[in-house]
């Protein structure tokens, strides 16, 4: 037997999370996403794994180009991540956000904590979801503090 949908949902909101987004290059422009679900899995060699809706025009994208870009946000960026949730077109997502193309052609926001530039090695479809697994070709680290998500709202780290 299943576990309901709304229960499942109850308890992954008692994970914490970073907030990113990630990010790609088609001939029709630069297309985005805020995404939560992102993971180290190697560092030799170097690879993350994002998990993205099969429905969305970011992830189709990403598995047709098969590079992208995960920028990890700033504490002082829940409008970027906002702005890159949905309900806007990919024009608007990338309007006022400060942003260039990456050494790999991918764009990276020039003012997320960090940026890593990545290739595809590999892809699984899972229920609702690709599993993008991205082998690390270049990282841009910044200062700052993260953006975390927790609970259905954005939390931060408290200074001591």
């Amino acid at each position: 037997m299943s576990v309901d949908p709304n229960q499942f949902k109850s308890a992954l909101k008692l994970w914490a999370s970073g907030v990113t987004v990630v990010t790609a290059q088609s001939a029709q422009g630069a297309k985005g996403m805020t995404a939560t679900s992102f993971s180290s899995v190697s560092l030799e060699p170097p690879q993350i794994l994002v998990c993205l809706n099969q429905h969305t025009d970011t992830g189709a994208v990403v598995l047709q180009e098969k590079r992208f870009a995960v920028n990890i946000l700033r504490a002082d960026q829940e409008a970027v991540s906002n702005r890159f949730a949905g309900g806007s077109t990919q024009d608007e997502r990338f309007a006022g956000v400060d942003w260039q193309v990456g050494d790999y052609g991918t764009p990276v926001l020039s003012c997320a904590l960090a940026s890593l530039e990545c290739k595809i090695v590999n892809q699984i479809l899972a229920g609702t979801h690709w599993i993008v697994i991205g082998e690390v070709e270049n990282v841009i680290c910044r200062e700052g503090e993260p953006l975390l998500y927790y609970h259905s709202a954005y939390r931060y780290l408290k200074s001591e």
